[in-house]
Order: C-alpha cells, then sequence, then structure tokens
C-alpha cells in the first residue's frame, strides 16, 4: 500500500523547511535508510532518510520551495501502483491532480514534435478563451507581494469592469484592487489573509462556464492576452480628457468620487482630480482615467520664465563662475531571499527584545594573569586553549554560585536549573547558530576546548544536530576576535541571560598608586528582569571577575 512522506520537524522551533535538494526521482527504488532529500531547516541544512522502503511514486514539492512541517512531500509504495488514495487521504489529492495533466502534457507534446502546427495551437486556443486572468498588480515601488485582506465577490459574482475586486494589503496601505473586467468572477487564488507575489494570479474573469484550466496550466500567456485590453484602456480614456481644453484646477479634490488607486496615481503625478472626467458608474474616477489623463498645454508660465531669469542675470553683479567637477554615479542593489535560517532568528530574537524586559550591567575585569596563565597551560597542554574557553569555564563555575543567573521565565513559573549547560554563539554565513557545551562546570579547559572546535567546525560545515543546538541554561556571545570595545547582545530564550565578551584592550590602569599597561576586557550581562534583578546580576559577574583575573581558582 503506498505510504505518503511528510516534511519531518527536525528541531524543537521548525515550523516549515525548504527542499534544498531531492537525492531520488521518481520511478527510483528506495530503501529504509536511504538520503531521499536535503532539508534547510531554520538552524541547518539536513540529511532526510527515508523509513519505507518502495518505488518513489511521487514529488510533491520542488526544489528550493518551502512547506510546513507535516506536509505531504512525496509518496512511496510499489511499482506502478495507484497512489492517489494515499495522497487524497494525506491531503495533498489537489496537488496530484495538477500534476498528472502537467505530466501528461510533455508526453503528447513529444509525440506530436514533427507537427510544428500543433505546437502552436495551445497558444491560439488561449487567446481565444473569454476570460481574462486578473493579476496582482504593483501597487507601490517598493512591493514585492501583497496580503489578500478581503475579498469583495465570491466565484459565480457578476462584476463590472470597475468594480473594487479586492482589498489588499501592500508593504504601505491598504488598496482596492480593479479588474478593469465584466463578466464573471470565474477563479479566485488565494484566500483572504494569504499572500500573493506581484504579478502572480489573483483571479479570473469571464464568460460564464468558461473552461479556465488551461490559463491556469499556461499563466505565462496570460499577461499577453491581457495586454490588448490595458493598452484600449488608456486610449477611450484619453478621449474626454482631451476634449476638455479647461485649464487645470487647484481646488481641492477630496471630495471628488475616485477610487483609492486612482486617487493615489493621481497624487503621484501631480493631477487634480477635479479636472479627470471620471468613466465608471456615477461620474467615479478609476485608474484607467487617471492614466489616460492629459493636462492643458501651459506655454505663458515657461515663456515668462527665461525673461525673469534673464532679468536677474543682468542686474547681479559679475562673479567667476564655480566650476564642480562632473560625477556620475550608478544606482547599484543586489537582493538574497532570507533563508529559513534569518527567518528564525528574526522571530526569535524579536520575541526575546519586546517579550522579556532587558537590563544591562558591564563590568571591566583585569587580564593580566589570564594571559599569563593561558601561556603556560598552552606549553603543557594537548590542545591550545583560547580565552574563549577561559570565559566558558569561569562562565559555568560562577552559575553554580548563583543559580538565580541559571535560570528561565516559563510564564506561570520560573525554573532554576541545577545543571550547566552553555550556549557559544557561533557567526556562520547565513546566520547565527548556538551550540551547547552540556555540563560545563565539569569539563577541563582542553575538553571545553576541543568541543567547542568541533560544534564550530561543524556549524561553518552545516552538520550541527538539533540536539547539539538544544537545552541551553546560559548563553555567551564572544566578539573579543573582532577587536570589539564593548556591546550588548540579546538574551536566546528561554535562558534568562546572556554574556557579550568583548576583546581584550592594551589600556593604562592604575595598580598600586601607579599608572602602568594593562590588559582590560569588558563584559556585559544582558538579563531577563522579570527573573534577575540588577544586584543578582553584579553579584554574578563580580564572582567571574575573580575568576577570570586570578585563573588557578578554575583549575581546583
Amino acid at each position: 500500500m503506498a505510504e505518503v512522506v511528510k516534511m519531518p520537524k527536525m528541531s524543537d522551533t521548525m515550523t516549515e523547511g525548504v527542499l534544498a535538494k531531492w537525492h531520488k526521482k521518481v520511478g527510483d527504488k528506495v530503501k529504509s535508510g536511504d538520503v531521499l532529500a536535503e532539508i534547510e531547516t531554520d538552524k541547518a541544512t539536513m540529511d532526510f532518510e527515508s523509513y519505507q522502503d518502495g518505488t518513489l511514486l511521487y514529488l510533491g514539492v520542488e526544489e528550493g520551495n518551502a512547506v510546513p512541517v507535516d506536509a505531504v512531500i512525496a509518496v512511496l509504495g510499489k511499482e506502478g501502483e495507484d497512489y492517489k488514495a494515499a495522497l487524497a487521504q494525506a491531503g495533498g489529492g489537489s496537488e496530484k491532480k495538477e500534476e498528472k495533466p502537467a505530466e501528461a502534457t510533455p508526453i503528447k507534446t513529444e509525440d506530436k514534435q514533427p507537427a510544428p502546427v500543433a505546437a502552436a495551437a495551445p497558444k491560439v486556443d488561449l487567446s481565444s478563451i473569454p476570460a481574462t486572468v486578473i493579476r496582482m498588480p504593483a501597487l507601490s515601488d517598493t512591493m514585492t507581494e501583497g496580503v489578500i485582506e478581503k475579498w469583495n465577490f465570491k466565484v459565480g459574482d457578476k462584476v463590472k469592469s470597475d468594480d473594487s475586486l479586492a482589498d489588499v494589503a501592500t508593504d504601505k496601505a491598504t488598496m482596492e484592487v480593479v479588474g478593469y473586467e465584466a463578466g464573471t468572477l470565474l477563479y479566485i487564488g488565494p484566500k483572504e489573509g494569504e499572500a500573493a507575489p506581484v504579478n502572480g494570479i489573483i483571479a479570473i474573469v469571464g464568460k460564464e462556464g468558461t473552461d479556465i484550466t488551461p490559463l491556469l496550466q499556461d499563466a505565462t500567456s496570460a499577461p499577453a492576452a491581457a495586454a490588448p485590453a490595458e493598452e484600449a484602456a488608456p486610449a477611450t480614456a484619453e478621449t474626454p480628457a482631451t476634449a476638455d481644453a479647461s485649464p487645470a484646477s487647484s481646488a481641492d479634490d477630496s471630495r471628488v468620487k475616485a477610487s483609492p488607486l486612482a486617487r493615489k496615481i493621481a497624487k503621484d503625478k501631480g493631477i487634480n482630480l477635479n479636472d479627470v472626467k471620471g468613466s465608471a458608474e456615477g461620474g467615479r474616477i478609476i485608474r484607467k482615467d487617471v492614466e489616460g489623463f492629459v493636462a492643458p498645454a501651459k506655454t505663458a508660465a515657461p515663456a515668462a520664465a527665461p525673461a525673469s531669469t534673464e532679468a536677474a542675470a543682468s542686474s547681479a553683479p559679475a562673479k567667476a563662475p564655480i566650476v564642480l567637477p562632473t560625477y556620475t554615479g550608478e544606482e547599484k542593489f543586489t537582493e538574497r531571499a532570507v533563508t529559513q535560517m534569518r527567518k528564525a532568528i528574526s522571530r526569535r530574537l524579536s520575541e526575546s527584545l519586546f517579550t522579556a524586559p532587558h537590563f544591562y550591567v558591564t563590568m571591566s575585569i583585569d587580564m593580566d594573569q589570564a594571559i599569563a596563565a593561558r601561556t603556560r597551560i598552552n606549553d603543557i597542554a594537548p590542545v591550545k586553549i583560547s580565552f574563549n574557553d577561559f570565559v566558558v569555564k569561569a562562565v559555568a563555575v560562577a552559575l553554580k554560585q548563583h543559580p538565580a543567573i541559571n535560570s528561565s521565565f516559563l510564564g506561570d513559573k520560573i525554573r532554576t536549573n541545577e545543571h550547566v549547560h552553555i550556549g557559544v554563539a557561533v557567526a556562520v554565513d547565513e546566520g547565527l547558530l548556538v551550540p551547547v557545551v552540556k555540563f560545563a562546570d565539569g569539563k577541563s579547559l582542553s575538553h571545553i576546548s576541543v568541543e567547542v572546535k568541533e560544534f564550530a567546525g561543524k556549524a561553518k560545515a552545516k552538520k550541527l544536530q538539533p540536539a547539539e543546538m538544544e537545552g541551553s541554561t546560559f548563553t555567551i556571545s564572544n566578539l573579543g576576535m573582532f577587536g570589539v570595545d564593548e556591546f550588548t547582545a540579546i538574551i536566546n530564550t528561554p535562558n534568562a541571560c546572556i554574556l557579550a565578551v568583548s576583546g581584550i584592550q592594551q589600556v593604562p590602569v592604575v595598580k598600586n598608586g601607579a599608572v602602568v599597561p594593562g590588559n582590560v576586557m569588558k563584559v556585559t550581562l544582558s538579563c531577563d528582569h522579570r527573573v534577575v534583578d540588577g544586584a543578582t546580576g553584579a553579584a554574578f559577574l563580580q564572582t567571574l571577575k575573580s575568576l577570570l583575573e586570578e585563573p588557578v581558582r578554575l583549575l581546583i
């Protein structure tokens, strides 16, 4: 019996995954344990293994597309088995119905490839279909997609060319979308609350009973069919605008009947709506009226301008002209899609910053003794110890003495952790990963060093496993290697605190009443005020300071 394969939940915070790469294709034999695909989660790109044996009958997601957790991505079964029932039962039936014609079409095209007339036939048929595709318009210069807030009609309703089909929320405002076509609403794409990209199909209007399947299958030909209608609209609207030879008005046009989109376009073009004649019902002005409006020519003002300029020039005293070098720049930019990892970072850090009331405590630490101890340890240690390893160990020891810092806010209760799991933030190209050194208080400096280096390598190679990034009770973010003097970090929830570690700076310090050169490192503790108070955070930093200024205590 055919079995569906669903998008797995590969981390505790994962809500959707991107199908980065398929390792199998339809018709391939699959064994349990075979890698079916690579899936990009909010934390890493991971291999997805099959738990069933069989033949791959169906692939439901194209490479590069994101789908929610538990959505159907494939079907496995016996070769030649009808899997439609299993797909429909799992909620993927509609996807299969759309894919079947797509599979059949190339086969027929190949069979008829020698006959060029047959290949050109679909274009003629599409243009002759009595229906028009309505696409998501670009309602602002920065708009990339729009969210359908409300449909004003439903499938089967009769609509007029000036009817507002839907209210669309853009990145700047909520505006009307007018179809500019009269007929029956045959199809609605995105539902209320769903987003559609600019130029994506949102509706189809045409003659009642029309088969719109070819339009949906070959969406690329729809703009060509709609173009003549759009080109004709300004031509018909131009006549009333040109016929009105009255001078442009400067009166308030706020009470003129016009659609929001027409009003926006008029404002952008500097057109007063009092001068525009509406073609919609009741004289209402719509977009095509504004786009086809031609303002009366103004000859008096331009003629007067040169005269006044010449008069001003003749009266002004002669001065040596200032010649500036001409520089012509070119505006450029690049864009990239937001990865699943960056989406998760954005969501979680926003929740942390705007939910947990942060406060910050900063302290300077004399690192002279730590520098000397590190030099001596590295002379005999099997692995090289870094200053970050010292900080991780010192933090772990200090947390055992200040358990309130090693806590989490859980809504109606506060959890105080008796174990110490320290998350160490690691920067990668796509964002930030936080592998966890578990039971860090019981591990030696060498053990911590090896573990942190291994985690850093895995993070950069995208090989970290979810279990290696879960369960932290405290987090350290170290930017010292970049020479940072001081910074603050956002708490990695559900931790109550995070420590921001800066670089070691050579500065003058006062010792025994004399100014001498010293090595100072600043650390800033970000605290969740729902769990930690200022005095508690300061006491923790005092302990951390004493441990790093006398690092021999870390070896006891």
